[in-house]
């Protein structure tokens, strides 16, 4: 009998509601008090729904692949004593593998070969690999979190976890719930924008999913700008059709639409009807969006020369920022190959200088512009990689595999703590530990967690909870039951914010 309600309280549009009953404004207030538990969408937009906003968008520059934590972020000089020594079985404690190391007959600890130095920002100071000189003099900035984990060990399953709340395809993006959550501050451009950065190392598939709206209305999916050609498909009209002649097409499909609604009130009529009209103002907004000619050249020195060619990562953090300054909620960058399993010296050494001076430079320029205190930033992968080394062990070059069990992510701006990291782990970088170095276990529930850890779902939660967003009562029903991005898990991470 519930669902029975819930699936017409679903149907029960606002058009319905007042154009075919007869009791007006009464039975408008009796549905509201029916529906006060359910989500407001689009809601007091600048202050949250459930609690007052630190940020108003978010920005997730996200590293496909897997990095190195022990190479960029999580300095373990300890290692280079244990260099080609097998990795003690203590440590690894029984722990899961993937089938490319399981066979191998030892698993030789492998050091880092890059150079760390510590940034003084505060009594601590955060520790940064060479490779990373652009990102190192943003450090001030920076909440550098070394103990994120997860379940998933294999790519896929891991990126559709993190991105999703569920390892199996079909749920909706975090893109996609803050569009169902919040609404967009921008009419003329999608609430949630998605890039692809170029890569020389693009191994893995992206999959239009990590971006979907899965069992929600289309109109919160992610919406991909692409680097070549038309910025979005068909943005063009075709030869011989005029604007107005686009306009009048609209308005007549539109009407279409329109009574299909009245007859059926499928809600997915209702998006289709969305979807088209946002085509149509994309088709003004979205030119201008990506024109860099009105940028000073002071823009480009701060982002460097690849700035100007479309689809580098540069180029994507810039056009990251335009679309945060016109009122984009969510901007997602997804940067590919970084699951180094051989040449991890060659590979990241290529993906540091990609991603370096970009990640920075959108630090600094939202810093100047005052947009960073109400901007989130959020850089990192699905996992880590391991502190034994796949394959040959060579000091200049070699591999790592997967790694789940810990990993560093870093978060800026949006109310997050500047300057300072959080958590830590054992000497090998294998397990989180705690402030005496001793293996921590930690579980995704919620009534379990474990402090100075971040699962995944943490991690959502956190992010949700800075736009303002209960990440328990941000639900959508679908085959009977409330979804919701962190499923039954999730604890926001307050030692990490302001």
């Amino acid at each position: 009998m519930n669902d029975l309600i819930r699936n017409n309280e679903l149907m029960l549009t606002r058009r319905l509601l007042f154009g075919r009953t007869a009791l007006g404004l009464g039975t408008a207030a009796m549905a509201g008090l029916m529906n006060r538990g359910n989500q407001v969408l689009g809601a007091n937009l600048n202050g949250g729904i459930h609690h007052k906003a630190k940020a108003k968008r978010v920005i997730y520059l996200f590293m496909s692949g897997g990095p190195s934590h022990l190479d960029l972020w999580d300095y373990k000089p300890k290692m280079q004593q244990m260099y080609g020594k097998d990795l003690p079985k203590e440590v690894r404690d029984g722990q899961r593998i993937t089938g490319m190391t399981s066979r191998q007959k030892t698993l030789p600890v492998c050091p880092s070969k890059y150079k760390f130095t510590r940034q003084e920002n505060n009594a601590d100071g955060v520790w940064v690999s060479e490779l990373l000189p652009h990102t190192a003099t943003v450090t001030k900035e920076l909440c550098v979190v070394h103990t994120a984990f997860t379940e998933a060990i294999n790519h896929d399953p891991a990126i559709t976890y993190i991105q999703s709340g569920s390892q199996i395809p079909g749920r909706p993006s975090l893109g996609a719930w803050l569009s169902y959550g919040l609404g967009s501050m921008n009419e003329n451009l999608p609430s949630y924008v998605v890039m692809h950065a170029r890569s020389r190392h693009a191994e893995q598939s992206l999959f239009g999913r990590l971006w979907g709206s899965g069992f929600m209305p289309s109109q919160h999916q992610g919406v991909l700008l692409r680097s070549q050609g038309d910025p979005v498909l068909y943005l063009n009209n075709p030869a011989g059709v005029t604007r107005e002649d686009r306009r009048a097409q609209i308005d007549a499909l539109s009407a279409l639409n329109k009574a299909q609604h009245k007859r059926f009130a499928d809600p997915s009529v209702l998006a289709r009807i969305k979807q088209h009209e946002m085509a149509y103002r994309m088709q003004s907004s979205v030119p201008e969006l990506m024109d860099l000619g009105k940028e000073p050249e002071s823009t480009f020195e701060l982002y460097g020369n690849d700035a100007k060619t479309p689809g580098t990562f540069a180029a994507c953090c810039l056009n990251a920022r335009r679309l945060a300054e016109r009122g984009v909620r969510n901007i997602q960058i997804f940067h590919r190959g970084w699951d180094a399993h051989g040449n991890l010296a060659g590979e990241h050494g290529n993906q540091c200088k990609d991603i370096d001076q970009g990640s920075a430079a959108l630090i600094k320029d939202l810093k100047e512009r005052g947009m960073l205190e109400d901007t989130l930033v959020v850089w990192g992968g699905e996992f880590g990689r391991t502190p034994y080394c796949q394959g040959r062990l060579g000091k200049d070059n070699y591999g790592r595999d997967h790694h789940p069990r810990c990993f560093s992510i870093w978060m800026a701006g949006g109310g997050v703590k500047p300057g300072i990291t959080y958590g830590q782990t054992d000497d090998y970088g294998y397990n989180i530990a705690d402030v005496d170095g001793n293996m921590l276990k930690p579980q995704p529930d919620k009534d379990k967690w474990t402090p100075g850890t971040m699962h995944i779902h943490d991690l959502n939660a956190t992010i949700l909870h800075q736009l303002g967003i209960d990440h328990k009562q941000l639900t959508y029903r679908y085959q009977g039951r409330d979804f919701r991005l962190t499923d039954v898990h999730g604890h926001v991470v307050k030692d990490i914010l302001m």
